[in-house]
């Protein structure tokens, strides 16, 4: 067999400009490289970056590769890197934020680097620092709020064993036991049924039980069943499209917790949906923004200015002015 030949890419030009936003979940993560235009020089891919469910290794190994896939797209080298704004899933506690950052830098050998929750650049890039709210369901859900006067508080986030209602776990998990009790007569028929033979290969109605439970079924597997319930939903189902509602009036519920501990009841201010599930449209959205609105009636949906990756990005550029950093990166001016 006749050997591909390998043609170097060609680089620009070389200059220390580049910052790098993170949006890392428990499905994907997401690298954006920008320059002082703030414009998208280049985005990688890579799995999930969620350590609390894939480990503080794996989940630097997929940071670094969609790292990596961005400056190649860029056509840059990750040595042109001065600011790195890293936004995941799962690392509320403070002394993982800070293990992470710390291995960043030694890898990178940037001073520059900020590690936060997903959900704080996904707030940014619907407010840009200014009051407002974003709800995140992807895998799982968490909404985080900011108010005029600079608090912040989030309402979810608890994973796949106590929380991610709303979330694409929660979703099928729901959807799981609506199955189990239309199989025993303990609940209505549906259609997710033989979806859920389906997608899970298990052969028949009768196997699913074993199908679920199978070493390699892990919760991303189970996440995405939601998008099973969803189309379900849309062809009509009725007890997929109650279990739609049911996470639309959970996401509002979390929106809700935050808005009455800002004390944002009667304010005006925007709320930003982000992640998959919201694909559902109305199905999602109208119980979701109802719940929302009985509380806070001057709220209004949004769609993010900047996705999350590429608002990480722009906060690693402003963080890297405030800081005063040089354009070497090395240490302030």
């Amino acid at each position: 067999m006749r050997e591909e030949k390998k043609i170097p890419k060609k680089r620009l030009k070389s200059s220390r400009n580049l910052y790098i936003g993170i949006d890392g979940g428990g499905t994907k993560t997401q690298a954006v490289v920008i320059d002082n235009s703030r414009e998208i020089l280049g985005e990688g891919f890579a799995e999930a970056s969620n350590p609390l469910r894939v480990g503080v290794d794996r989940a630097l190994k997929n940071i670094f590769t969609a790292v990596e896939r961005a400056c190649d797209r860029a056509g840059r080298s990750s040595s042109d890197i001065v600011s790195i704004e890293c936004g995941l899933a799962g690392v509320r506690r403070e002394d993982l934020r800070l293990l992470i950052r710390k291995l960043i830098i030694q890898k990178l050998r940037i001073k520059n680097v900020d590690v936060l929750t997903d959900a704080e650049i996904a707030l940014y890039g619907t407010t840009l620092g200014k009051q407002g709210l974003v709800v995140i369901a992807g895998t799982g859900s968490v909404c985080i709020g900011r108010n005029s006067e600079g608090k912040q508080f989030s309402a979810g986030g608890w994973g796949p064993l106590a929380g991610d209602e709303g979330g694409g776990a929660g979703i099928a998990r729901r959807a799981l036991q609506a199955i189990a009790k239309a199989s025993d007569g303990r609940g209505k028929a549906t259609a997710l049924s033989r979806v859920a033979v389906d997608y899970f290969r298990a052969g028949k109605l009768e196997d699913l039980s074993v199908a679920i439970y199978a070493p390699q079924v892990d919760n991303v597997k189970i996440a995405g069943f939601a998008r099973c319930v969803i189309e379900t939903a849309k062809a009509g189902d009725e007890v997929a499209v109650e279990i739609l509602h049911e996470a639309g009036r959970e996401l509002g519920l979390a929106a809700v917790a935050v808005i009455r501990k800002l004390k944002m009841q009667r304010r005006k201010f925007p709320i930003g949906i982000v992640g998959g599930i919201f694909n559902a449209g109305e199905l999602i959205i109208e119980p979701f923004f109802e719940f929302v609105q009985s509380v806070a009636p001057k709220a209004y949906l949004v769609k993010p200015k900047l996705q999350p990756a590429h608002a990480a990005a722009v906060m690693a550029f402003e963080n890297f002015r405030k800081n005063g950093y040089t354009n070497n990166g090395t240490g302030k001016s």
